[in-house]
């Protein structure tokens, strides 16, 4: 086992744009769900804006579909994700080397997404990397547990005093960030992901880093 003096001894980690970049999986099946409702989208950068936060909240915010038609839309997403877009996605590079030496220090590592579990659990199965994960926490299927706050506050109850108090959040968006802060948890936040170097400052990131490889070096 690595010895080292330890800042944190519990990494949680996101899922998308921050262990994957599932962007296209996530892109297509937004796209897929809009055009149910006749509406075309070829913005990258709108499309993008999905990548974090709640689904029903990106449909209300941006296509002005809430309510049923927010939990339709949903529906009609999760029809393509299911069947084609939970495997389009990519780890990122240096990505199981990072957490295999995490492990190996004898730290605990926590997956805290809002994509909904079973979605997440397939997605690290398949690139073989759950096995480093001591808890794998996602939203529910329902509308129960689907923001930040929610799965966070799921994932710490699992901890004891001591782990908790030694958590830290890394993420991409300032969902991570913001929801990290709920919980008094310091964040990393990375710039090779989904949100902008100036979106994570201003969301309050302690640390940030630039690459999958300066992550370890802030436990």
């Amino acid at each position: 086992m690595e010895i080292i003096k330890q800042k944190f001894s519990t990494a949680i980690f996101d899922l998308d744009g921050t262990i994957a970049d599932t962007g296209e999986g996530i892109v297509n099946s937004v796209k897929y769900a809009l055009a149910k409702f006749g509406i075309e989208e070829s913005s990258k950068e709108k499309l993008h804006k999905f990548i974090g936060p709640p689904l029903t909240v990106s449909f209300g915010e941006l296509y002005d579909l809430k309510g049923e038609q927010a939990l339709t839309a949903v529906r009609y997403y999760r029809e393509y994700y299911s069947e084609k877009g939970i495997d389009e996605n990519t780890l990122y590079d240096g990505i199981e080397a990072l957490l295999d030496r995490i492990k190996k220090s004898g730290r605990k590592i926590i997956l805290a997404t809002c994509k909904p579990e079973q979605f997440a659990i397939h997605i690290l199965r398949t690139h073989g990397i759950d096995k480093y994960f001591d808890l794998i926490a996602g939203a529910t299927m329902d509308t129960t547990r689907i923001t930040k706050t929610a799965v966070l506050s799921y994932a710490l109850a699992t901890l004891d005093p001591q782990d908790r108090a030694k958590a830290v959040m890394i993420g991409d968006r300032k969902f991570d960030i913001l929801g990290a802060k709920e919980f008094n948890i310091p964040t990393i936040a990375v710039t090779y992901g989904y949100g902008s170097k100036k979106e994570l400052i201003e969301a309050g990131a302690k640390y940030i880093s630039n690459s999958v490889e300066e992550i370890y070096g802030f436990l």
